[in-house]
């Protein structure tokens, strides 16, 4: 397995972490892109990549318990969780996803290249432009 950048391992814990999708049980013996779930399309998808990548999300789920949630919704657009982390840190962790506009205008410093750096006008330039080439070609 190859190693992962830290700026990968923080997408991967908030894809197996911010996301109420869970496999349906009895069905470990299917391939993981078989097996059925519960939650939506876009959840579901997180999941099953995140499973993929690292493995056992759903035991990784009960190491680092979720004890509050905001669940998405189509006024925030976005879904937020805490949780109490097996990481060996006192401190609570935050997870965040949703519409990229709404996660962009909750931040301040950007994880790049494993690094936190401030959140500046030409990254949100870059994001916008990103955005509306992406958008424009109909990809979220």
């Amino acid at each position: 397995m190859r190693d992962r950048s830290e700026t990968e391992e923080a997408l991967l814990r908030c894809a197996a972490l911010c996301n109420r999708a869970e496999f349906k049980p009895g069905q470990e013996e299917l391939s993981i892109l078989k097996r059925e779930c519960s939650g939506d399309a876009s959840e579901i998808a997180l999941l099953k990549f995140a499973e993929l990548t690292v493995g056992k999300i759903m035991e990784y789920r009960l190491k680092n318990t979720k004890i509050a949630e905001i669940p998405f919704n189509s006024t925030n657009k976005y879904q937020i969780s805490i949780h109490k982390t097996a990481d060996g840190h006192d401190s609570l962790l935050l997870v965040m996803k949703g519409a990229p506009e709404k996660i962009l205008d909750a931040c301040s410093t950007m994880l790049l290249d494993g690094k936190e750096v401030k959140l500046d006008d030409q990254h949100r330039a870059d994001f916008n432009a990103a955005y509306l080439d992406l958008g424009g070609r109909g990809e979220r």
